[in-house]
């Protein structure tokens, strides 16, 4: 069996515990007053294990192959794509999640943006700074102001 099937057979498998939690225990202890409700906090992860289970099945039957073969990685010849890229940016996210509360969302957001949009070949500094501060701003405030979700926006040290 490929590599993908093996993949999706894990898959399955977590969403079909996925989906036993959502539909038979997380319901369990819920308040009177939310049982009344039409949308559960079960609801979401009900509606997220069945997309997982649908698309874990078509990998793991091969309905999503094509004849063309176009797109394939070649395990022999790993050493010819840009790995180093991908481990700088996995290094990268997990320094993001570790600067995020010394430094702040748009502290630690821009930086994020900026170096990673660095590792992945844009040399335009002045339009990588632009766009990410640009960008952090405003998923700080749809979070922040519309969501009501506090989000430390500057480091610890200047204060809120």
């Amino acid at each position: 069996m490929a590599l993908d099937r093996w993949i999706a057979l894990v898959l399955l498998s977590i969403c079909l515990l996925y989906g036993y939690t959502a539909w038979f225990t997380m319901d369990a202890n819920l308040a009177p007053f939310m049982q009344r409700k039409p949308i559960w906090p079960s609801t979401f992860p009900k509606v997220l294990s069945l997309f997982g289970i649908a698309l874990s099945l078509v990998i793991l039957l091969g309905l999503e192959k094509d004849e063309q073969k176009i797109g394939e990685i070649d395990y022999r010849k790993l050493h010819e794509y840009k790995l180093g890229q991908a481990v700088f940016i996995l290094g990268l996210m997990v320094a993001y999640a570790v600067c995020l509360r010394p430094l702040g969302f748009l502290g630690s957001t821009t930086a994020f943006l900026v170096l990673g949009s660095f590792i992945l070949g844009e040399r335009k500094w002045l339009v990588m700074f632009a766009i990410s501060l640009l960008t952090s701003g405003i998923i700080w405030y749809l979070v922040q102001e519309v969501l009501g979700i506090f989000l430390r926006p500057l480091p610890f040290f200047l204060g809120n």
